[in-house]
Order: structure tokens, then sequence, then C-alpha cells
């Protein structure tokens, strides 16, 4: 695939369209009201997640969990960490019918959110990556909160 290709140009089967579609809204649901069985269930066995907050929840220096049992414990963890009063103003998705992306911005018409970019690969209905991009923003509140 060359680097100048745009993925939104490429046509997505309605299978792939509406795969994407739930895991979008399901996972935001989920994760929204602290759903956490129904969210993993959204997550293939061998999943993978990447982000800057699988070390600080686990302890690790590796940013990385794999497998669904992983996955659940940086979700448990991090699930009561959210801030009390945590928006989650974005302005729709992008997809390729197996990659899927949003993003979570700064600013937001009632005030600052904290600010992420998620991506998605999504194989067979079931997310098989995950991986979560930090702004500015998110990366001050969780340095706030390190001992």
């Amino acid at each position: 695939m060359a680097m100048s290709e745009n993925l939104s140009a490429q046509p997505v089967t309605p299978d792939e369209a509406r795969a994407v579609e739930r895991i979008y809204r399901e996972w935001d649901r989920t994760w929204s009201n602290d759903e956490l069985d129904a969210m993993i269930e959204l997550y293939a066995p061998d999943a993978v997640l990447e982000s800057p907050l699988v070390p600080y929840i686990l302890g690790t220096k590796n940013g990385v969990a794999k497998g669904r049992e992983a996955i659940r414990e940086v979700l448990e963890k991090a699930a009561p960490r959210k801030p009390r009063k945590r928006t989650f103003h974005r302005i729709g998705y992008f997809t390729n019918g197996t990659l899927l992306m949003w993003e979570y911005p700064r600013a937001t018409p009632d005030g600052d959110q904290m600010d992420f970019v998620e991506t998605m690969e999504v194989v067979d209905g079931l997310i098989r990556a995950h991986r979560v991009y930090w702004g500015l923003r998110g990366v001050e509140v969780i340095k706030a909160r390190l001992p």
C-alpha cells in the first residue's frame, strides 16, 4: 500500500460497514456505561491493546496488552480512573472497512476534554488490534495522577 493512498477512498462493503458501525457504537456505549463484560466481547480472543495507559495501569514498561484477559485487566483498572465529568465529544469516524479511526479532540463546544485518537482493526466483526494515541491534555491528566 502506497504511503499516499487515501484509505477513505476505498470501497467498503455493506457487511464491513455494519461491522465497523457496530464496533464504533457498542464500544462507546459499553465504555461510557462501564459494561466491561459486553465491552470485552467486542475484542477477538487474541486481540492486542496498545496505549500509554497500559504500563501506568499494570506497572510494566510494555505498553501492550495481549489477549482478552490482559485487556480486561487494563480496562477494569482504567474505568474507575475516568474523570468524573468526561465528555465523549467527537465528530464521527473514518474507515476503510477494516481500519476504524476517530478522535476525541481537546477543544469541544463545552470546553476542553481529554484528547485521544482511537484506532481499531476490525476483522470478522471483532476488534483485532486497538491503539490509543494520547494528546497533550490526556498526557497532562495522567501525569498529574502519577505518584
